[in-house]
């Protein structure tokens, strides 16, 4: 039997993929968007909703940076609310386990879980980043080696917290949902060095128990973190073999843990681009492309790595020479550094340059390029389906240049050809988001019950 491809989609804005200016491009704050996003995507049974968190303005040599959406709402309103619009599709949300609280995590997300009735999903990530912890009480505290210990205790103190409930001590009336059996339901206890936790978690277990867990490891202790932890992982590997060669790393890791590989699924971020011809297809890119990397855009993403100004530079002009500064104070801020080794990153540039003869904003547009399928709807569901067959990505979480439009054709064009190719559901089957990825129960109390609540 052919392996069946996982697809989600998400909702772009905070990045240079975006362009502004196309006539498709719609709010990034109605509600009216992310409905017609999330409809479109369970319209064509697609298995889950994906959320980015930006929790600082960008800045830019200290002035707010104005490609940007100026603010995006709280994901767990949003996902909240696109429960109350969809039946099927899953929800995840992308939560910063450094600014936030276990108790609180694990109340919200088990809320979001039963309100949906078993359709949540956590992107769990971390942050060293001082300037993001100016925003929260504790400001920059947490030393950036740290970071995954306090995810690892953070994820560890939530699934404590959700299995307080266990799987048999809900006894809910239907009528007044007031009764338990267990006096000890809800107790719970953690200490760790980041944590030292105990009480009484209000929350009944939801429809999944754990909803499930993503994450989006790219260090040799974020891969690690993911395959010990995950259900999924978010990765930004999309070229075939980069992206081959990191299922095959991330999947050992995860037997490594003596964990089973096929229950974490490997997800790549993609867009696609298509045109009734390959030639047409091939045009549209370019167009495209051209726009997400402008003089400007190709100005700030080379700044990412360099951490210095390079207004003074020419965008249509060679990579430059000079050294990046990466211990300088931050010239761009709110965004997530592009790279761990700037100076490798600036040499390797420089030397696509040279090999192709490209300008700095033709190696930025290269280096950036996140339309992986690009094709006749055909021959981009053949390509997605090789990807997946031949053990390069377990599926992708589709974006688009436009929102919240951008994947209306990808649902009725491509949509088609993958379920004629036999590994693409016609309808969903499963009754949560862990039964439709194809991942078993959570682990340690058996198969969840639905409560009252979530009946």
């Amino acid at each position: 039997m052919k392996r069946q491809v996982i697809l989600g989609a998400y909702f772009p804005g905070v990045n240079h993929d975006t362009v502004w200016s196309d006539p498709a491009s719609g709010s990034h704050i109605d509600f009216s968007s992310f409905e017609h996003w999330a409809r479109t995507a369970e319209r064509g049974t697609l298995d889950l909703l994906f959320l980015a968190e930006g929790l600082r303005l960008r800045t830019r040599g200290g002035q707010v940076f104005d490609q940007d959406v100026v603010g995006r709402p709280d994901t767990f309103t949003v996902l909240a609310s696109l429960a109350a619009v969809t039946d099927h599709i899953g929800l995840a949300g992308t939560i910063n386990a450094t600014f936030n609280e276990p108790y609180e995590l694990a109340r919200k997300f088990a809320t979001l879980d039963i309100l949906s009735g078993g359709r949540a999903a956590w992107n769990v990530v971390t942050s060293s980043d001082a300037d993001t912890g100016e925003n929260f009480r504790r400001g920059g505290f947490l030393d950036r080696s740290q970071r995954y210990e306090r995810a690892g205790e953070t994820l560890d103190a939530v699934r404590a917290l959700w299995d307080s409930w266990g799987s048999d001590a809900v006894v809910a009336d239907p009528a007044s949902g007031r009764f338990l059996r267990d006096e000890r339901v809800g107790e719970f206890s953690f200490r760790g060095r980041q944590f030292d936790i105990a009480g009484r978690f209000t929350t009944p277990r939801s429809p999944q128990g754990h909803p499930v867990v993503l994450q989006a490891g790219e260090s040799p202790a974020g891969r690690d973190f993911a395959a010990s932890r995950s259900d999924a992982i978010f990765s930004r590997y999309q070229k075939f073999d980069e992206a081959k060669a990191f299922y095959t790393d991330v999947k050992a890791r995860v037997a490594k843990f003596g964990r089973d590989p096929d229950q974490v699924k490997i997800l790549p971020s993609a867009a696609v681009l298509l045109g009734d011809t390959e030639a047409e297809a091939r045009d549209r890119h370019r167009d495209v492309r051209s726009r997400q990397v402008d003089p400007f855009t190709a100005i700030v993403l080379a700044e990412m790595v360099w951490n210095r100004d390079l207004s003074q530079l020419d965008p249509d002009g060679p990579v430059p020479e000079l050294e990046p500064t990466p211990g300088a104070p931050a010239w761009i801020r709110g965004r997530a550094p592009l790279s761990q080794d700037p100076q490798a990153t600036a040499e390797a540039w420089r030397a696509l340059g040279r090999e192709h003869g490209w300008s700095l904003r033709e190696v930025v547009t290269h280096v950036f390029d996140r339309a992986v399928f690009v094709g006749t709807p055909a021959g981009v569901a053949a390509e997605i389906d090789r990807y997946v067959q031949e053990r390069a990505v377990d599926g992708f979480i589709l974006g688009s240049h436009v929102s919240p439009y951008g994947l209306d054709e990808v649902v009725a064009k491509v949509v088609p050809e993958l379920r004629d190719r036999g590994v693409f559901r016609t309808a969903y089957t499963g009754a949560t988001l862990r039964e439709n990825l194809g991942l078993r129960p959570s682990t340690g109390l058996g198969e969840p019950r639905r409560t009252a609540a979530a009946s």
